[in-house]
């Protein structure tokens, strides 16, 4: 008998970072190694990733890290693990490989060890295997993972929706979940992000006919921002213009450099004479593609809106279409943006987030995983706790004993023993890594903090030259302010941060010693800063620069 234990490094209590570690024994297995973007406060924060020293301490017990799909929030934390953990096993996908490379190869990652895996292909691993099993996503080649071992199987769903009609590269093969689910699944891990939708999420993914309708009732050119990942809303876009006289132009090259790869290997399928080039930028009812993404969610088209983009110039008879519905987090951006336009009097679509969604599972979907998967232990994972909770009631709805159901935080341990649930209080250390440009270091919260003033309140330095042998003031104190104060207007600040400043200096100075310039910045940030927050009520950072000639 097996002892198991399941917990997530990141994916619970939010959207994204997702990383879940079950260890059978002495082998660990890791599904997924994602990143999320930052919201709020976090300035000059560019991703999020969950911290791996787990991964480090445990480096020769991993059999590999499995990532169920392409999209950012599932294995955007790829570069920087294998920055220090180069030879740490990833298995993936042939399309999700491609997606890796491309990643890993933009963030000059050379070293790495993926190994692409088939559908429906066991991977042994000792007494314990892997068997990856299709599921329906926006991207191709999705993932759900079957771990098996001696005590049954811990089935990890990935991202997924029952679809029939998703065919090729976006299948779902039903009956293998089934004969799973036959053979007895100990634990379901199972997204949550849509719990609270009712039904299926399928139809309400398809936006053909929408498309198709837009086509029809706007005949002059027609922008449309795109997410690159989503893959399968790419193809609808393609069969549709395919019907018409439209061509489609390509902005940015990462968006051609992923739509050539897809159509390269077959991902993606539209005739060559409707992809056109610059010189079709302009043509009546021409498609142009920008990319749009979760990092900066509408960027290009602010750039186009500010005029600042070197191809694309607005006309007033030009449709702006945005082909994702609105998701959580970007709310204020896109209501922004959308009065942006509307300024310019440029018409603007954009998908119903109540009508259109994404391709995760709604109630109905989930309960179908459930009753397929019928498995003895559910643990809810990937989206806000509220999303968990609703997750949770739906496997009650479907049978399973509450006690066997599995709401948790990142950290906390679940450990099953010879098939029987522990009742211990086991916590992993977890953590975020915060990443701010290409730098694999944490930002860490003190540099938050600080950011966090400067945004708020600015900045002053207070510069002063002394004589090397006298210590008398030579020049200064000087008081230079950025995003504080408005100078002109605060002369009588400034003059009496100048006498202040200069009162320290001389009070600190003793004949014959050294002078102290740690007590000097010391007393002069004391003091200003009581005297700011009593003039103006903030709190600037101060700095304090004092040198000897």
């Amino acid at each position: 008998m097996s002892k198991i234990k399941i917990f997530a490094l990141g994916g619970l209590n939010e959207d994204g970072k997702n990383m879940y570690v079950v260890s059978v024994n002495d082998d660990i297995f890791v599904f997924d190694a994602g990143l999320k973007y930052p919201r709020d406060r976090m300035l000059g924060i560019d991703y999020i990733i969950p911290s791996f020293d787990y991964l480090k301490k445990n480096l020769k017990k991993i059999k590999g890290i499995f990532i169920s799909h392409g999209h950012e929030s599932n294995m955007g934390a790829l570069s920087d693990i294998l920055v220090e953990l180069p030879d740490i096993p990833i298995y993936a996908s042939k399309f999700t490989s491609e997606i890796i490379k491309m990643q890993l190869k933009e963030d000059n990652i050379v070293k790495y060890h993926l190994i692409e895996i088939d559908p429906h292909v066991r991977i042994n691993f000792g007494e314990n295997s892997i068997y990856p099993i299709s599921v329906s996503h926006s991207i191709p080649d999705s993932f759900c993972y079957v771990l098996n071992t001696k005590d049954g199987a811990i089935v990890y769903t990935g991202d997924f929706i029952f679809d029939p009609g998703m065919t090729g590269h976006y299948h779902m093969d039903i009956g293998k979940l089934a004969y799973v689910g036959k053979q007895g699944v100990l634990c379901l891990l199972s997204e949550s992000l849509y719990a609270n939708k009712r039904g299926y999420t399928s139809p309400n993914h398809r936006v053909n006919h929408f498309i198709r309708e837009q086509l029809n009732t706007y005949p002059d050119r027609i922008i449309m921002s795109v997410l690159p990942a989503h893959i399968f809303r790419l193809q609808e876009i393609f069969d549709e213009v395919t019907s018409t006289n439209r061509k489609i132009v390509i902005m940015g090259k990462s968006l051609q450099d992923l739509i050539n790869m897809c159509l390269l290997k077959g991902y993606l399928k539209i005739h060559p004479n409707k992809i056109g080039d610059l010189s079709n930028l302009n043509d009546k009812g021409v498609i142009v593609l920008i990319s749009d993404g979760k990092e900066k969610p509408y960027n290009n088209i602010e750039k186009i809106l500010r005029g600042n983009d070197k191809y694309i110039k607005l006309c007033p008879t030009d449709t702006i279409f945005i082909t994702e519905p609105m998701y959580l987090g970007i709310e204020k951006r896109m209501v922004w943006i959308m009065d942006e336009i509307a300024k310019l009097n440029i018409n603007v679509i954009s998908l119903s987030s109540k009508n259109h969604l994404l391709e995760h599972p709604s109630r109905e979907d989930l309960m179908l995983m459930i009753n397929l998967m019928n498995p003895k232990y559910y643990f809810p994972i990937k989206g806000e706790y509220k999303e968990q909770y609703k997750n949770a009631e739906i496997a009650t709805k479907c049978g399973i004993k509450k006690e066997n159901i599995l709401l948790k935080q990142n950290g906390d341990v679940i450990t099953i023993n010879n098939q029987e649930l522990q009742n211990n209080l086991e916590h992993v250390e977890v953590d975020e890594i915060l990443i701010d440009g290409k730098s694999s270091d944490d930002i860490g919260e003190l540099v938050l903090k600080d950011r966090e003033m400067l945004a708020e309140n600015g900045i002053v330095i207070i510069s002063a030259t002394l004589d090397k042998t006298t210590k008398e003031i030579i020049t200064g104190p000087q008081v230079v302010t950025r995003g504080f104060i408005y100078v002109k207007d605060n002369m009588d600040i400034v003059k009496e941060s100048e006498i202040i400043s200069r009162e320290v200096i001389n009070n600190t100075k003793r004949e014959g010693m050294a002078v102290d310039y740690n007590l000097i910045k010391q007393e002069i940030r004391e003091k200003l800063g009581k005297y700011f927050y009593r003039e103006t009520e903030c709190k600037p950072i101060i700095i304090t620069v004092i040198q000897e000639i």
